[in-house]
């Protein structure tokens, strides 16, 4: 029998119990549950074993372990095997990073990298001339901070047999000069396909160091789900080998991939992927989603808008999937009980996404649902209760509601009025009703959801105590904002009435905090310092 007691300090059983949140000043865990609260009754389990492991929390709190509902943990893992690129505080210092990596690996075939900030460069658009002064004639791509974009060098687009007689690909653009010639940036399927086709595969041991890594990263901040968001098929032996071989340090939940141009073979091969990760048994990996690319990213103009951008008059973005044929796949991916997570940034993404899910629950027997769409960048006012009446989760990035220099430079001009102010209406979305979970979307931005909290509570950056709160009306409070990383990310893991919580007979998931999150200045909380992990009564981190 395996015993934890903890006592010295406050533990957050709930967040938003009742809307307040609910204390208490001690608890045990027994096999993996949280078997009793108070001091008395942790006063009892001390007695009758004497030899339970008891933590002293300093005057800490132990609250429900947040979990990340939107993040590409096996892209931010592999992030590590190239050039420190995301350090880079301008163009020149991107170039220097890849400069210095090439001068460590000089017979290195290729170079990859990610990420960078594409703020650096003028619209976005970086020249494959700025990368071969110092990458020559190795083949080099680099990933953009949004993971939508990549930037290569001339070797690379002699590699991929692009030139200017080459067509964009369906769902792709490779940015182009005046006369016709590949710039040396891609988008969307454009930067995917070559990744996918061109671009050597990291072997199997480096993808298994990388998950192992990133899980491990994740159980340091305290964290015990994961969602991976974008899965291909060539990950899942990668999952199903960290799991067997006990490297994964928090569960993770995985995300199959629809492709619009082959969906209705998935079928098959996604119910297969499943019923293997299923019977693999592994506690700690499952694989019960499947992911929809409905849509790119404003910044790059392939977000769907229901109107024009306002800086391209002509140009409502690139949206992935034909409207019909996304109700269609959604329909049939919910006939066979998967949860589907949609990718939706524009507003016209937004709106297609809820009528697919509302499609598919229409034509589908009634069950119970807990169908994502992530991000919800851009939301038209007219679809905010959309959300609560579908019973669909809205997972935001709190991260990015604040007015930094990507809202400035390239977002904000690309709307216009009145829709810069249609951004993460986290707080609409909550009033009206609907389940809120938070994620990461991480290596695009911070893995860290101390400093996302933060700005879920001030709507601007933490490092600006005194900053205005962009778009004030959509804050939240701190319990709901740690909510949406407890209860919501618990109903989002398919666990709403086993996790979530430390409430007796929950699974105990906790993280024990230098102070309570709910009760400090939301700035203080980005530096946050954690003490320990436990998932199912398990420590998985300690300082």
């Amino acid at each position: 029998m395996s015993i934890t007691v903890f006592t010295g300090g406050t533990v957050l059983v709930d967040p938003t119990h009742a809307g307040a949140p609910l204390t208490s000043d001690a608890i045990a865990f027994v096999d993996g549950r949280v078997i009793a609260l108070g001091a008395d009754a942790v006063a009892h389990v001390l007695e009758a074993e004497p030899a339970a492991a008891h933590v002293d929390l300093a005057g800490g709190t132990l609250a429900p372990a947040p979990g990340d509902g939107h993040a590409h943990p096996m892209l931010g893992g592999v992030e590590a095997l190239g050039p420190a690129i995301r350090a880079a505080a301008d163009k020149q210092g991107i170039i220097d990073a890849v400069a210095a990596w090439k001068a460590e690996h000089p017979d290195a075939e290729w170079i990859v990298g990610g990420s960078y900030d594409a703020t650096f460069s003028e619209g976005g658009m970086f020249d494959a001339a700025w990368l071969d002064e110092v990458t020559g004639n190795t083949p080099t791509i680099l990933r953009a901070w949004d993971y939508h974009t990549a930037w290569v060098n001339s070797a690379a687009l002699a590699a991929g047999g692009i030139t200017a007689d080459t067509p964009d690909p369906a769902l792709g653009r490779i940015v182009r000069r005046s006369d016709g010639s590949p710039l040396g940036t891609l988008q969307e399927a454009a930067a995917n396909n070559f990744l996918a086709d061109v671009v050597p595969n990291f072997t199997l041991a480096e993808r298994l160091d990388a998950i192992d890594r990133a899980t491990s990263e994740y159980a340091a901040l305290g964290m015990t789900w994961v969602q991976d968001a974008w899965v291909e098929p060539r990950d899942i032996e990668v999952y199903l080998a960290a799991a067997t071989q006990g490297r994964l340090h928090t569960r993770v939940n995985l995300a199959f991939r629809a492709d619009p141009a082959i969906w209705r073979e998935q079928l098959a091969a996604f119910e297969a992927a499943r019923t293997t990760v299923r019977e693999l048994g592994a506690e700690r990996l499952s694989g019960e989603t499947v992911k929809f690319f409905v849509d790119g990213v404003i910044e790059s103009h392939t977000a769907a808008l229901l109107e024009p951008y306002a800086d391209r008059p002509e140009d409502t973005g690139l949206p992935n999937w034909d409207t019909a044929e996304l109700a269609a796949a959604a329909t049939a991916f919910d006939a066979l009980g998967f949860q589907l997570h949609l990718h939706a940034i524009g507003d016209a993404a937004n709106r297609s996404a809820l009528d697919a899910l509302e499609a598919a629950t229409a034509a589908n027997p009634a069950r119970e649902r807990h169908h994502v769409i992530a991000h919800v960048a851009l939301l038209d006012p007219a679809d905010v209760d959309r959300f609560a009446k579908l019973g669909v989760i809205a997972n935001f990035e709190p991260y990015w509601a604040q007015c930094d220099a990507v809202m400035r430079d390239l977002t904000i001009p690309h709307l216009g009025q009145p829709r810069d102010e249609w951004q993460y209406l986290i707080g609409s979305v909550h009033r009206s009703g609907a389940t809120v979970s938070f994620g990461s979307d991480w290596p695009v931005t911070t893995i860290d959801w101390r400093p996302a909290v933060a700005t879920a509570i001030t709507r601007h950056s933490h490092t600006e105590p005194g900053a205005d709160a962009w778009l004030p009306d959509e804050r939240i409070d701190a319990a709901t904002a740690y909510g949406a990383y407890t209860t919501g990310i618990a109903r989002q893991a398919l666990a709403g009435g086993s996790r979530g919580t430390l409430a007796l007979g929950r699974e105990a998931d906790a993280v024990w905090l230098a102070a309570n999150p709910l009760t400090i200045a939301p700035e203080s909380i980005a530096d946050l310092a954690v003490l320990g992990t436990w998932l199912a009564g398990n420590r998985t981190f300690t300082p």
